[in-house]
């Protein structure tokens, strides 16, 4: 067992993703008791959210488990650039027999300005604490440190990742291009190389003195070992989770994943105001014929995809929701968590043995 391992307690080296929405408490708890670490995304919600969610998995297990927190710049509303985007999504709210919203509201607040946030984790104790879009203060992370947390950063690229270990960061989530849900880059308006799973976990182990976790369109045992024999002390996984029962993807959701529809994934930054992959479906296509018109700023954006999304329930249409997946979503499987975790550690075994 590697040292990584051994600090959580936990045998297997799989680490459930944190992809909000889909990413319950049930399900957190169900990865940890079979051996692995959950996780949970407190991104979505408020302090209080977040306390319900961690104590939730905490009547489940006494496991070692991930909460997740989103460290995003905070918005700077644009109302000419909202109003703007409100206009081009009209038409597809009007298919609904619905209008738009009238304004567009930032609807989760960055832990970057989240005292509140950060006063109840402290209070709490979490054992492993994660960042996604950027890092927060060393204030922040000092106070995290002090609380007893590991802390994890996601990283797509190695100047990312030399950024959170001199932050003080204890381990890197090596998230390459291949990976569903929001890229996890820094800075969303820089270059982004797009460099996949095998090359940036490579170029991370070679360059860092902290152990690496790989991320990105890792489905099944295979490419555990794969990650492993490069170096990476656990593999993180998160659209082989999404169809577990205990995940809370809605039914459009789980039959596009299960269904020819999961061949094809695509970037696209119209359902949030970020780049994130997910299946094609009509409102990536929709994205598509937006490429002209500015997008709001993450997560402003948000609070329309999600408006059209709930208009398009409501008539019968599970198409416009975010759909979060990585490439290798054709290998997705429809097991209670617990047991997938078994079979991607037996396939993990089998697979180093053939190295």
């Amino acid at each position: 067992m590697n040292a990584f391992l051994q600090r959580l307690a936990i045998e297997s080296p799989i680490v459930q993703a944190p992809m909000a929405g889909t990413s319950t408490p049930a399900l957190a708890a169900a990865v940890c008791e079979a051996g692995a670490l959950g996780s949970i995304a407190l991104g979505a919600t408020n302090a209080e959210g977040g306390r319900t969610m961690i104590e939730a998995v905490r009547v489940a297990t006494d496991r070692a488990f991930n909460v997740n927190l989103f460290c995003h710049a905070p918005a700077t509303p644009d109302p000419d650039r909202e109003a703007a985007w409100l206009a081009r999504l009209a038409p597809a709210f009007a298919a609904f027999g619905v209008k738009p919203p009238p304004a567009l509201h930032e609807i989760y607040r960055s832990f970057v300005t989240d005292d509140a946030m950060l006063a109840m984790l402290v209070e709490t104790r979490p054992r492993v604490v994660s960042f996604h879009f950027g890092l927060p203060s060393p204030e922040r992370i000092a106070a995290l440190r002090g609380a007893g947390a590991l802390l994890l950063a996601s990283a797509t690229s190695l100047d990312e990742a030399q950024s959170a270990v001199r932050a003080g960061v204890d381990a890197i989530v090596a998230q390459g291009f291949e990976a569903g849900g929001h890229r996890g880059v820094f800075d969303p308006a820089a270059p982004d190389d797009r460099l996949g799973t095998f090359a940036l976990t490579r170029l991370l182990v070679k360059a860092l003195d902290v152990p690496v976790i790989a991320a990105g369109g890792i489905m099944d045992g295979a490419g555990i070992a794969a990650v492993l024999a490069l170096g990476a002390s656990a593999a993180q996984l998160g659209t082989a989770f999404v169809g577990c029962p205990e995940s809370g993807a809605d039914a459009a959701y789980r039959a596009a994943l299960f269904g020819p529809g999961a061949r094809h994934t695509t970037m696209t930054s119209a359902i949030s105001g970020r780049p994130a992959r997910c299946l094609a479906n009509r409102i990536t296509a929709l994205g598509e014929t937006l490429r002209d018109t500015p997008t709001p700023a993450y997560p402003i954006a948000y609070d329309a995809g999600k408006a059209l999304n709930a208009a398009a329930k409501a008539k019968g249409d599970g198409e416009y929701g975010a759909q979060w997946a990585g490439q290798g979503a054709p290998l997705a499987r429809s097991l209670p968590a617990a047991e997938l975790v078994v079979v991607l550690g037996a396939e993990t075994t089998a697979a180093l043995s053939k190295i």
